[in-house]
């Protein structure tokens, strides 16, 4: 199951995206080539062959794997918290 966006989630990945555009994408593009080149490889793909604006495309799927990635880092972040305040119980 995937994570709840959280409406903060949404306004600061949309903001660092809006500052330049272009500039994330083309990060976006190497981070993930290194992270996940699997999924790299099909937004690509799928930007070249389909009639929808490929950097559009790839933007908007950059932006949805960076929010999933920022929810799931804050849930684990807050399982730790949570795990720690258990280890402190006498």
């Amino acid at each position: 199951m995937q994570p709840l966006i959280s409406n903060e989630n949404v306004k600061k990945v949309v903001e660092q995206i809006l500052e330049d555009v272009q500039a994330w994408r083309k990060d976006m593009i190497h981070y993930i080539k290194d992270e996940n080149p699997e999924l790299n490889s099909a937004i690509i793909e799928i930007s070249q062959k389909s009639d929808l604006d490929p950097k559009a495309l790839a933007t908007g799927a950059y932006m949805a794997y960076k929010l999933l990635e920022n929810e799931s880092n804050n849930n684990e972040a807050m399982f730790d918290l949570d795990s720690d305040d258990e280890n402190e119980k006498p």
